[in-house]
């Protein structure tokens, strides 16, 4: 009887164990702007950084990321149940636009991009930049995108360059404090870019509408009526009779 009970007791262990961990797998990719505060989500952030990169920043230099382009930096947050003020961040992406870009063109850069080693292989730092990527293409317009990356870290290269297609541009020397190069890195982004739509060439294949006939006809007041056409070029606004004198019926 007692082999029973922690024979059950066991496994309902380990089914507690499972339900956790797929619950604390359940991530959601939110932009910063999404918070009624972005400085609540900074200091989360700010020690996912610490713990997994060695290149560090000061609280100020996020901050300034999140109030200058909010929508281009996100986090990857565990899912809850109950909305929760402090949400529990695994990850996150932060990212500008150039604001003196060397070569004159619009463009933007990754400044860091990490995820928590319980949450890795889950393809959430893939979702985390490419969420940025279009971020920066549909919001600023940026033609590209640029960052750098150590040289010896085959994980992100792979991320980077055969995951996103990121092409490396150039080697700089000693780019990181502690000696070593760098890889520097562009994608482009004008195929993810908003274009304006051309007007049409296309005539107007609407038919007649309102009163006013072939021939002009005139109110009991003098005032002429024009005939009005309504077709795929025309608006609601042009859908009324109007007079001469511009007042619509």
């Amino acid at each position: 009887m007692l082999a029973a009970v922690l024979a059950f007791a066991f496994w309902l262990w380990v089914l507690v164990l499972v339900v956790t961990a797929r619950s604390d797998n359940m991530v959601d990719i939110v932009p910063v702007s999404s918070y009624p505060s972005h400085i609540s989500l900074l200091p989360s952030i700010q020690q996912c950084n610490l713990t997994n990169l060695p290149e560090n920043y000061f609280l100020k230099y996020y901050l300034y990321h999140a109030l200058t382009w909010p929508q281009l930096s996100f986090v990857a947050v565990v899912r809850s149940s109950k909305p929760t003020a402090y949400p529990k961040v695994v990850g996150y992406v932060l990212a500008k636009m150039e604001e003196d870009p060397a070569d004159g063109v619009q463009h933007g850069h990754i400044t860091s991009l990490s995820v928590m080693r319980t949450h890795r292989r889950l393809g959430i730092a893939e979702k985390l930049m490419r969420n940025s990527q279009r971020a920066m293409a549909e919001v600023f317009n940026a033609d590209y995108v640029s960052l750098h990356v150590r040289v010896s870290n085959a994980a992100a290269l792979h991320l980077y360059r055969d995951t996103l297609g990121f092409l490396v541009e150039k080697t700089e020397s000693k780019y990181y404090a502690d000696g070593e190069d760098a890889f520097a890195m562009k994608m482009d982004l004008r195929n993810m870019q908003i274009k304006d739509v051309p007007d049409s060439d296309e005539k107007d294949e609407g038919d007649a509408v309102g009163s006013a006939g072939s021939k002009e006809e005139t109110t009991t007041n003098g005032e002429k009526l024009v005939k009005v056409r309504v077709g795929k070029q025309r608006g609601v606004a042009d859908l009324v009779e109007r007079n001469e004198a511009g007042s619509s019926y």
